[in-house]
């Protein structure tokens, strides 16, 4: 495999990916969407989740396409930024029809970043305005580290961030991920460099340090945070066509890559959380070889995107951890 033209998800052919974020608030909120309604799924593996409409993402419920995915800062309160979305798909004529009438289908998740130094003294929630505007700057490109979801994530080591990868396959579908890294495990390998995804670096993309000699096997790690302020959410993405049940398999598969990146992972503590999407323009030409194929690069690019988004991490006001870049870049 080899990175597609933008090393972003949205080298998925249709789907757009936009930031809003509030400096003071050290918050924000990150949308994918695409041209047209899209298949989707989730995977929980997390201890302590939030979400919003991820149950009608199984295989057996009645719809089966959505119009855009949302991660966002703020815990609780940061589902909201999906009313935002949802204002903002409806007022352009998306959404699943009933009865002459259009919704929106926007499922979403969150993390916990209350507890970042931002101010979090408002009156109004101001995560549905978040939405709206990150909706409104959608586009084929994006900032990654300290933008939207990740504007104010932490990790157990490091300053988390927005990350994302692709990936383009020999079989000619291609994959990306896209993740807010906001976990109560580490990126790297103790306090120095390297990354714990260096095996699936391609290039320099995350710095190019490689991997480190020694890996603390024996080590029993201590939890850095408390129950509730770590999670990490991510979405994976491709434009093959798939079933919602093959899009969960793909989803389930991407955790592979978060417990490649991030040590440890998938603690009660956190609500590790993958979506997946598939906007099916290609057809699978071998069913069985091809959804192997999707499975594992999806894992891998979920691994290089949880590095991009910590060594993409930068200062800002109110941080109370030090970023990657700061001591190594």
């Amino acid at each position: 495999m080899k990175p597609g033209p933008r090393n972003l998800i949205t080298d998925v052919a249709g789907l757009l990916v936009g930031n809003a974020q509030d400096g003071r608030l050290l918050s924000g909120v990150t949308v994918l969407t695409a041209e047209r309604p899209f298949t989707a799924a989730v995977h929980v593996m997390g201890g302590a989740p939030g979400t919003r409409e991820t149950d009608l993402l199984a295989p057996d419920k009645l719809v089966e396409k959505v119009d855009a995915l949302v991660l966002s800062g703020g815990s609780a309160f940061g589902l909201d930024a999906a009313s935002g979305v949802s204002d903002g798909l409806r007022a352009t004529g998306r959404g699943f029809e009933v009865g002459g009438m259009r919704v929106p289908i926007v499922p979403a998740a969150i993390v916990f970043d209350l507890l970042n130094g931002g101010a979090k003294d408002w009156t109004d929630n101001p995560y549905r305005a978040l939405g709206r505007s990150a909706l409104d700057a959608a586009g084929a490109d994006f900032a990654l580290g300290s933008a939207g979801a990740g504007l104010g994530a932490m990790t157990g080591t490091w300053k988390g961030g927005l990350g994302s990868a692709s990936a383009v396959l020999q079989n000619g579908l291609t994959v990306g991920a896209l993740v807010a890294v906001n976990a109560l495990g580490s990126a790297t390998v103790g306090d120095g460099p390297e990354f714990w995804a260096a095996p699936w670096e391609l290039g320099s993309e995350f710095g190019g340090r490689g991997a480190a000699r020694d890996y603390p096997a024996a080590t029993e790690p201590l939890p850095a945070k408390r129950l509730g302020e770590a999670t990490t959410i991510a979405i994976v993405a491709t434009d093959a066509a798939l079933t919602k049940a093959q899009a969960q398999r793909m989803a389930t598969a991407a955790h592979d890559g978060m417990a490649r990146a991030l040590v440890p992972s998938h603690t009660p503590l956190d609500g590790d959380l993958v979506f997946a999407a598939a906007t099916g323009l290609r057809p699978l030409a071998d069913p069985v070889g091809d959804g192997f194929a999707l499975c594992h690069a999806a894992s891998v690019c979920l691994a290089r995107a949880i590095a991009r988004g910590v060594h993409a991490a930068r200062p800002q006001p109110g941080d109370r951890q030090p970023c990657w870049f700061t001591r190594f870049g």
